[in-house]
């Protein structure tokens, strides 16, 4: 049975911005868990080829090479004029820009978007849009309740093996891998796979039902795209960036108990470190929201240890994750009329520092697992070392248990050759290394505000990932004077206004702020007046 429409969630806290370490390794231990791995999508039970499905559809189809090389068909149906819990966006609006969204992950992704009014019409869209569901391998429905639109989908979609319908009509059905679904109850968003002639196959789904559920009512753009990945992933072809995240048997058992024995056991030992097991384990290891909420409630030196041993050492995953190249963002090219130099790009970074007691403080962000934690302070500052540069995020973490706690964390940053305004940064967090690409999308003339976009991998922990800082001196959104501007920076970027997740900058009592002694700040731009914005020295 469909979705009835889920409550809006607010986000919780999730793990530190310095994004990102992962829980996988700890996952492999498999506490309380299945004998097998879940979210395995390796058994050919579970999917439905691209080719039978056209097939099926009566489409004619041509012989394919490689899986991998398949085009995966979606299909997008929303109710006309609905809609969305993300700041109001109509739903029209936020599946067009996942088209988008779904490029950067894999050019053979096809979605296309049409409002249910097209159920009633004759024209030539009309006509394209049957086409277009003939051969496709997955049906999204969101937003539709209008009786006759509900009834139209009953008799046109039966040939679709994958239908998931999200805030619909209860009269449509979910389907995953050809089987239908039946919702069992309110707090039910999927439910149990209706279909015992497919039996053996429903524990396996059920992972994928359990990954997509959560996803979903946690509504953000990331976690929408992650939703269609994760079905694409276990019913069409593989997801390379959703492979292999979980144990690899013996060969990683092997690996572990071989390099790793006293960390392991210290592991079991603390309380803090099997807490965090235990809720890893409870987690996709493809959802990094989840994964990394349970990090940040439970972090400690024993798992930091424990990662450091299993991940960053031995890699007994063997993962290598890369940094997205998509999309592509350009640093600003000029700052106050002048072209933009590598001394100026630092000086944007440290900000108001030495004004004040930060750089900056973050005023949104959008990534929903790393840029919405509470009280977010960014210290940027030059080493006693020539050349060094630094950067060290302070947040605040509220944790599954409920208290909030303090973070703090310690990047290395290295100027690219070119252009200028983009930067290298790594960091050892939690045992793991993350790199990432930065860039100075765009400042203010007065520091009044800054937008800084990051794409990065932790590389042995399989996680890559993207997103956008907004930052001003007081935490405070830019005023309207400066929207049009910041709009263009953020579509630069590939992000819309409406993605982005504002911080809680208050209460922040007794922030551990505070640089090393002998560290340098400007190097170009003085800061005069550490009460007005429009105080600073030209450069």
């Amino acid at each position: 049975m469909a979705l009835e429409a889920p409550l809006l969630h607010k986000p919780a806290t999730r793990f530190s911005p310095n994004r990102r370490v992962t829980a996988t390794a700890a996952a492999s231990l498999q506490l309380h868990r299945a004998p097998h791995p879940p979210f395995s999508f390796a058994k050919a039970t579970r999917r439905i080829p691209t080719t039978m499905l056209a097939a099926n559809a009566g489409a004619v189809t041509e012989p394919v090479t490689s899986v991998d090389s398949t085009l995966v068909r979606i299909v997008a149906l929303v109710g006309k004029d609905s809609v969305s819990p993300l700041k109001g966006t109509p739903w029209e609006d936020v599946m067009l820009h996942t088209v988008k969204r779904l490029k950067w992950v894999d050019e053979g992704y096809e979605m296309l978007v049409f409002t249910d009014d097209i159920c009633q019409s004759n024209d030539q869209n009309a006509v394209s849009f049957r086409m277009e569901l003939q051969r496709a391998d997955i049906l999204v429905i969101v937003a539709v309740t209008y009786q006759e639109s509900v009834e139209w989908i009953q008799t046109n979609s039966g040939n679709i093996g994958n239908i998931i319908c999200f805030d619909s009509s209860p009269e449509l059905q979910n389907k995953l891998g050809g089987s239908y679904i039946h919702r069992e109850g309110k707090g039910d968003i999927f439910g149990k796979i209706f279909d015992t002639a497919e039996s053996k196959k429903s524990n396996e789904s059920m992972e994928v039902v359990q990954t997509v559920s959560q996803a979903w009512e946690r509504h953000n753009s990331d976690d929408i795209r992650f939703c269609l990945l994760v079905i694409i992933n276990g019913y069409i072809r593989p997801v390379p960036s959703l492979q292999n995240l979980r144990s690899k048997g013996l060969s990683t058992l092997s690996c572990m108990v071989k390099n790793c024995g006293p960390q392991i056991l210290n592991c079991l030992l603390d309380p803090n470190c099997r807490k965090a097991l235990q809720c890893l384990n409870e987690c996709s290891p493809v959802d990094q929201v989840c994964n990394y909420r349970c990090i940040a409630s439970y972090e400690s030196p024993v798992l930091e240890a424990f990662s450091l041993c299993v991940l960053q050492k031995h890699n007994c995953l063997g993962l290598d994750a890369k940094i997205p190249d998509k999309p592509y963002v350009p640093p600003m090219v000029k700052f106050r009329g002048k072209d933009l130099c590598h001394e100026t790009a630092e000086d944007l970074f440290v900000g108001w520092l030495g004004n004040l007691d930060w750089s900056w403080r973050v005023v949104a962000g959008q990534n929903p697992a790393y840029d919405q934690f509470p009280c977010q302070y960014q210290l940027f500052y030059r080493g006693k070392a020539k050349g060094s540069f630094w950067y060290e995020p302070v947040f605040q973490v509220k944790t599954l248990e409920g208290k909030m706690v303090w973070r703090r964390r310690k990047y290395r940053v290295k100027r690219n050759k070119v252009p200028a305004g983009t930067f290298q940064f790594s960091v050892l967090d939690n045992g793991v290394v993350s790199n990432e690409s930065w860039t100075i999308v765009d400042v203010a003339d007065d520091l009044s505000w800054g937008l800084f976009y990051y794409c990065g991998a932790a590389r042995v922990a399989g996680q890559s990932y993207t997103g956008a800082v907004l930052v001003s001196p007081d935490g405070a959104y830019p005023n309207d004077v400066h929207r049009s501007r910041l709009v263009s920076a953020l579509e630069n970027c590939g992000i819309k206004e409406w993605e982005l997740f504002t911080v809680n900058n208050s209460p922040c009592a007794n922030p551990p702020l505070g640089i090393p002694e002998g560290s340098r700040l400007h190097s170009v731009i003085e800061v005069k007046d550490q009460k007005s914005m429009s105080g600073l020295a030209e450069v």
